[in-house]
């Protein structure tokens, strides 16, 4: 079998495990995650937070996002442009939705766009993931072509990407490709992790 048709199998078994779970084990999982989330400093003060509606069992961020309007930071959704690139929206609860190409909801007539450059803090979905903050994503891309100038820059800098997964999620090793953009941490539901704590020792 040829590494395409690895990645391929190794997505829907991921997948597959992720939208079985119950919804008991969903909502013990984003109490975790918020508890994994609030021990990076950037949480708990960064201006612009992206992060992203869970869909296809994605690991739901119902419990991150209310923190940050009462702390006074903004939230916003990404938003698939034309060029295939991702922008941000801002949104509150309760704000209009509506389904995109992929069936994901995005704001309606958003106020403002904003470029992926603007942003503090992203939350990033991802199927699979290694301790070394390589992901293996859904395959279409958006988020290394989004946060390609990143790779070009010394790391950690603004925005910080942080990987959002459950635990069952974290694989030996997930193989570099040249365009991926890596991870500076990862929350699950429990721990969070550094990716590069050499850096932040």
């Amino acid at each position: 079998m040829d590494a395409t048709a690895q990645r391929r199998e190794l997505r829907q078994r991921l997948a597959d495990q992720r939208r079985a779970l119950t919804a008991p084990a969903r909502i013990a999982a984003a109490q975790g995650l918020r508890r994994s989330l609030e021990q990076l400093p950037e949480y708990l003060t960064d201006s612009r937070v992206a992060g992203y509606w869970a869909s296809h069992g994605e690991l739901p961020l119902n419990l991150v996002i209310p923190p940050l309007a009462t702390r006074g930071q903004q939230f916003l959704l990404p938003v698939i442009g034309t060029d295939k690139h991702l922008r941000f929206a801002p949104w509150q609860s309760g704000e209009e939705v509506q389904p995109n190409r992929y069936g994901i909801p995005e704001p309606v007539a958003p106020r403002e766009l904003l470029e992926p450059f603007q942003l503090d803090l992203v939350l990033v979905p991802l199927l699979g993931f290694d301790r070394r903050g390589h992901r293996l994503g859904h395959g279409g891309g958006y988020y290394d072509r989004s946060f390609a100038f990143l790779n070009k820059q010394v790391r950690p800098t603004e925005p910080l990407l942080v990987g959002i997964a459950y635990d069952f999620q974290e694989l030996a090793t997930v193989n570099k490709e040249p365009w991926d953009v890596a991870l500076d941490f990862i929350a699950t539901d429990r721990e969070l992790i550094d990716c590069n704590p050499e850096i932040h020792a």
